[in-house]
């Protein structure tokens, strides 16, 4: 299948475009280029062609970009809740209406498959109760809420010529060529490594459901190998049920596999984003899935890298590898303008 993936060069993609190309895809890339500048390893074994990547921003795409495409495989928005609230207008005009734009434009091109990749952040503030795709959004931040009005919106598009299926991912853990130290795992490892301590800002009592980046890639893989009629217009949360914490079992985990490391914890907040995600219909529905990675296996294959790459804090601490910090550096620099576009 010839597959474009948006966002090819960002902290999934980078590991998404290989990995499906080492299965038989035929693979493209878009990307607008803003993290380019980071990169933590190189691990040719892993890539052995990098895709084809247009640097092209999502919102300046048009028909000549999705020409002979077969499945698009869209990832490209502002991530994380810090960054979309930093420009909530940019975030929706990026994120919302940049994604539905994309899709438009892939129907009317003939691509028979669009495969979103949503967020288990869409659940916002939940009861403390494992939550379903069937249960109630409760979106607290502009990331999320846009993760919402795209599946609203895609969702009337799915049909007999355009299987549309949505995966709300877990939160993402895991190296990456391109890494990201603002997600919880992957910061808080850095920590246990660079410092040899965690302290956390909060008691550390919010829940979050978290998910390999190798497992989210098979998710995407098995989404586009399915019949159509196993997807079509089907929401799958990604991850497994077993893989739900608490932000401070988290890092107690990191600390026993980060031998003295120490970890603390601060006070309550006000911040009520925290949700338990069951992960049963992924598992049952999804022909051929199987969510492998434990947060404990990928803490210690974080190590692993840290001791191999010979990791440093001042590589923890690079803005490329940290998503706000990056984009502020490019509009402090006029390299962006105020509406995120290259100057």
């Amino acid at each position: 299948m010839k597959v474009l993936i948006t966002g090819s060069d960002g902290y999934i993609g980078t590991r998404l475009a290989p990995y499906l190309m080492l299965r038989g895809h035929d693979v493209t890339g878009l990307d607008t280029g803003y993290y380019r500048d980071g990169v933590l390893y190189n691990d040719p074994g892993s890539m052995p062609i990098s895709p084809c990547t247009r640097m092209l921003d999502l919102r300046r795409a048009g028909p000549e970009d999705l020409r002979g495409i077969e499945a698009v495989v869209h990832l490209a928005e502002l991530s994380n809740d810090p960054l979309g609230e930093n420009r909530p207008e940019i975030t929706h005009q990026i994120n919302h209406e940049g994604s539905v734009h994309l899709a438009n434009l892939a129907r009317r091109a003939g691509v028979r498959r669009f495969v979103y990749t949503s967020s288990c952040s869409v659940y916002g503030a939940g009861s403390g109760e494992f939550l379903d795709e069937s249960s109630p959004v409760n979106p607290q931040t502009a990331y999320a809420r846009c993760k919402t009005l795209v599946e609203r919106d895609l969702a009337p598009m799915a049909g007999n010529d355009f299987c549309v299926t949505f995966l709300r991912n877990a939160t993402a853990f895991g190296p990456s060529p391109h890494m990201r130290f603002d997600i919880v795992i992957n910061d808080l490892c850095a920590l246990a490594w660079t410092g040899g301590r965690i302290a956390m800002t909060s008691d550390g009592s919010p829940w979050r459901p978290v998910v390999h980046i190798e497992d989210i890639c098979e998710a995407i893989r098995c989404t586009l190998d399915a019949a159509p009629e196993a997807v079509n217009g089907e929401i799958f949360n990604v991850g497994k049920t077993s893989e739900n914490y608490r932000i401070r079992e988290l890092a107690q985990q990191v600390a026993r596999v980060f031998e003295g490391c120490e970890v603390s914890a601060g006070p309550a907040t006000l911040d009520n984003r925290s949700y338990r995600v069951s992960f049963d219909k992924i598992a049952s529905r999804l022909p051929g899935f199987e969510c492998r990675w434990s947060a404990r296996a990928g803490i210690e294959e974080l190590l692993a890298l840290f001791r191999r790459i010979d990791f440093s804090k001042e590589q923890y601490q690079f803005r490329a590898f940290t998503r706000l910090r990056q984009l502020r550096h490019l509009l402090r620099t006029r390299q962006l303008d105020d509406d995120l576009y290259w100057c």
